[in-house]
C-alpha cells in the first residue's frame, strides 16, 4: 500500500443513484433541408455570384452536425455557380500549425472528399485594419485572397467572459479567422477586455472584408442542433445576441445544487472550449465569468476525450485528476491554446492520483465535509451531456422533488476494475 493509499484508506465512495434530467429539446429534423431553406432566402442567395471564390470558415469545436452543415453549405454555393473552399477558422487550435488544423477538421469529418471541395489550411495572416489604439486586425491569408467569406459556427455562452456577443459568428470572425496571431492579438489585453475586443475587431473585418453571411446554430441539452439561422453581415452583431439568449436557455445544467464533490469522467474540447463548461462545474479559469449559479466544493476530472488530441486546457480548474489523464497531456497543444488565451489557470496540473478510485477518494477528502453520510456527490460523463447522471443518497430527496428529474435506479456501488479504474461512464444506460 502506498502512502497515498494509506492516507485515504478510511474513505469509501458512497453508493450512487442514477437520475434522468429533462430539458427542453427543440431540434432540427432534417439538417440538409434546414440549411437549404436558410441559404435560399433572397437576402442570402442574392449575395452569391457565379464564379465567386468563397472561403468557408469551419471551426474546431464539437459542434453538432458540423460536417453535414459544412457539406450542405458548400453544395448550395456550388449550385449557385460559386467556387467554395474550406478554411480552418480555429485560432490557435490544432497546435497552431497548418497540418494540425487540417487534422482537427478531419477528426470532425470535414474532409475534401466528404464536403466536395478543397481545404486550404494556413497559419499565415493578412492585416486588414487597426483599432484606435493601433492594435492590428488580422485575417487568414486564404480568406483575404477570396472573393467572399462565409462562416459557420455554433452560438453559445463563452467560458471566459460575459458579454452581448460571446461564442459564435462574431467571435469566429475575430479569433477563428484571425488564426494564432489574430487570436493572440485579441487576447493581448487580457480577459477583462475580451468582450469589447471580440466585437471591435469583428466590426473592422466586417467593414474591410467581403463577408457575405454566416450560418449560426445553437444546440439543445442533448447536443443536437436546435435551430439553423443564416445571417447577413449586417445582421450578425444584433441577431447573434438574440440567438445567444436562446442558447443559454437551452444549455444543459445540473439541477441539484450545491455540490460537495463533482466527478467529471471526461473533459474535452467538444464539450466546452474550456474542456469543462464552467456553468456546469461552477468554476472558471478567469475572474470575468460572472453569474454562475452552480456551487462545487471539490472537483475531480478522470480522463480526457480522444477528440481533444491531448489538449487538456481546462484541467487546471479541477482539484484532482488521474495518472491516465496526465499521461495523455500534449504539452504543445495544451500550452499553445493556453498561452494564446492567456488563461494559465486552465492548464495547471491538479493533484494526480494513480487511478479513478484514489481520485474520487481524494476529492472526498479535500471537500471538507466531516459527516460522510451527508456528502452531496454528483458524477457526470462530461459537461456537455447531462441527461443521465449519478447522485449520492443525500441528494435523493431534492432530486425526487424536482419536476424535471426522474429517479431511474436503486442505489448501487460504483464498479472499479482490478487497477482501480471505473468500468463505465456516468451517463451510460447500465452499470
Amino acid at each position: 500500500m502506498s502512502q497515498i493509499e494509506a492516507l485515504l484508506k478510511n474513505i469509501t465512495p458512497p453508493q450512487m443513484i442514477r437520475i434522468r434530467q429533462t430539458f427542453p429539446l427543440r431540434s432540427v429534423g432534417n439538417i440538409d433541408q434546414a440549411v437549404q431553406q436558410q441559404l435560399r432566402q433572397d437576402k442570402i442567395a442574392s449575395l452569391v455570384k457565379p464564379g465567386m471564390r468563397i472561403a468557408v470558415g469551419v471551426g474546431s469545436r464539437g459542434m453538432a452536425s458540423i460536417k453535414e452543415i459544412a457539406r450542405k453549405v458548400v453544395s448550395e454555393l456550388q449550385q449557385q455557380g460559386a467556387l467554395p473552399f474550406i478554411i480552418p477558422a480555429m485560432g490557435s487550435h490544432g497546435g497552431a500549425t497548418d497540418e494540425g488544423q487540417r487534422e482537427v477538421l478531419a477528426s470532425l469529418g470535414v474532409t475534401e472528399r466528404y464536403c466536395g471541395c478543397p481545404i486550404y489550411s494556413s497559419m499565415e495572416t493578412v492585416e486588414v485594419g487597426r483599432l484606435d489604439d493601433g492594435m492590428p486586425v488580422l485575417i487568414d491569408k486564404h480568406a483575404a485572397q477570396a472573393d467572399a467569406i462565409v462562416i459557420i459556427n455554433r452560438v453559445k455562452a463563452h467560458s471566459g467572459f460575459v458579454g452581448p456577443n460571446e461564442s459564435g459568428l462574431i467571435k469566429m470572425i475575430t479569433i477563428g479567422l484571425g488564426k494564432q496571431q489574430g487570436a493572440d492579438a485579441c487576447h493581448a489585453q487580457g480577459w477583462s477586455q475580451m468582450a469589447r475586443l471580440v466585437v471591435e475587431m469583428a466590426k473592422v473585418k466586417l467593414a474591410a472584408c467581403p463577408i457575405l453571411f454566416g450560418v449560426a446554430t445553437y444546440e439543445n441539452a442533448e447536443d443536437q442542433v436546435a435551430e439553423i439561422i443564416a445571417l447577413t453581415a449586417d445582421e450578425m452583431l444584433e441577431e447573434e445576441q438574440m440567438i445567444l439568449k436562446k442558447a443559454k436557455d437551452a444549455r444543459p445544467r445540473i439541477l441539484v445544487n450545491p455540490i460537495d464533490v463533482l466527478i467529471v469522467d471526461q473533459l474535452g474540447k467538444e464539450f466546452s472550449g474550456s474542456g469543462m463548461d464552467p456553468y456546469v462545474t461552477g468554476r472558471a479559469a478567469t475572474p470575468y465569468l460572472t453569474g454562475i449559479p452552480t456551487q462545487v466544493a471539490s472537483l475531480a476530472v478522470l480522463d480526457v476525450s480522444d477528440y481533444s488530441h491531448g489538449n487538456c486546457s481546462g484541467m487546471g480548474i479541477a482539484d484532482i485528476t488521474t495518472r491516465r489523464l496526465f499521461n495523455k497531456v500534449d504539452m504543445t497543444h495544451t500550452y499553445a491554446n493556453t498561452l494564446t488565451s492567456r488563461a494559465p489557470n486552465s492548464s495547471k496540473i491538479p493533484l494526480v492520483m494513480e487511478n479513478d478510485l484514489l481520485a474520487i477518494k481524494a476529492a472526498i477528502q479535500v471537500c471538507a465535509v466531516p459527516d460522510m453520510a451527508k456528502l452531496r456527490i454528483v458524477r457526470i460523463p462530461n459537461t456537455g451531456h447531462l441527461g443521465e447522471i449519478l447522485i449520492s443518497d443525500p441528494l435523493l430527496k431534492e432530486a425526487a422533488a424536482h419536476p424535471d428529474i426522474d429517479i431511474v435506479s436503486e442505489p448501487f456501488a460504483m464498479d472499479f476494475d482490478s487497477k482501480g479504474n471505473l468500468t463505465d461512464l456516468a451517463g451510460s444506460d447500465h452499470h
